[in-house]
Parts: structure tokens; sequence; C-alpha cells
């Protein structure tokens, strides 16, 4: 009976192992997926259009995607109100520096099944000058359709640039009145 109760232990745990393996072999094909299209809008700037939402809807939360859109109903609602002003936010909102990110590597991913993470490295690299590299964090959901980007945790550590959280940007960027 021991050696029964051992042998689905072991089975047991050799299919957690092997879940846990998927999912982060799919949280690494999510996150690169969000990069790809990332890479694509060099250099990002500001809240994305709905169009440009579109290109990285399928690797976004719904709760992302909706404070995505609710941020630029708010920035256009600002236009509207502040002509000739600038934005409420410029510069690149999905990494920590200003200028957005030139490479980008994503080194892991690891979670549980519902909620996980992915360190990306990445750098910005420009002629004549010495080259900016950080690691930002992004935060997956599972969903029904699969695993999403919900959050990106801004890691780079300069006094100016994205701090926090992309969630908390953009609830400020709703806020504004």
């Amino acid at each position: 009976m021991r050696a029964i109760l051992l042998a689905v232990l072991v089975a047991a745990g050799s299919a957690g192992a092997a879940k846990a393996a998927a999912d982060e072999a799919t949280m690494l094909a999510t996150a690169n997926g969000f990069y790809a299209v990332y890479k694509t809008f060099q250099p990002s700037d500001g809240v994305p259009s709905a169009a440009d939402r579109a290109k990285y809807a399928p690797f976004l939360s719904p709760e992302l995607a909706k404070l995505l859109a609710d941020a630029g109903t708010a920035e256009m609602r600002f236009a509207r109100a502040n002509k000739g002003s600038p934005p409420l936010v410029e510069g690149d909102l999905f990494t920590s520096l200003f200028e957005g990110a030139t490479s980008v590597e994503v080194v892991g991913c690891s979670g549980d099944s519902r909620t996980g993470h992915c360190t990306a490295s990445l750098a910005f690299v420009q002629a004549g000058s010495k080259p900016t590299d950080w690691n930002d964090t992004l935060y997956l959901v599972s969903t029904p359709a699969g695993w999403r980007v919900d959050d990106i945790a801004y890691g780079g550590t300069w006094a100016f640039g994205n701090k926090g959280r992309l969630s908390e940007t953009l609830k400020q960027v709703i806020s504004f009145q």
C-alpha cells in the first residue's frame, strides 16, 4: 500500500512539474510576443492609439487593455480641453526609460497556475552614447484565452524615468481632470 501511495505522489509531482514548465514556456511566449509588437513601435511614445492597442491586444489582459483604452480616452479629453498643450504622457510607457529600449531579451519566467512574472533585460543604445541597461518585470495572468501581460514593474534606477508600475501610471492619466 505504501508503495502505491508513493508512486501516486511521485506521479502527481511529475505532472505538476511538467505543468509548471509548460506554463513557464507559454508565459515566455506571451512576453516575447508582447515585446515583438513593442519593437515595431520604436520609439514608443505615450499612450498607444486604438489601432496600435489592437496590435498589442493578443498579449494583454482584459484589465490592462481597459486601462490603456481609458487612458487613451483621457488623453483625447485633455487634448480637446487644452489645445496646443503637450499630451499627458510623453515617452515610452512600456519601459523604465523615456526613450524606450532598443533591445529586449526575456530572460526567465515563473509563477503558478494563475499568475506569473517574467524578467526582461532591456537596453537603450544610441550612437556616441554610453548604453543604458536595466531590468523590468512583466506580470502575467492566466485568462481563458491563455497567459496575458497584466502589468509592468519599472526597474530602472536612474533619477528620471518611469517608476512603480504601468497600471499606476495609467490610473493617474485616467484620473487627471
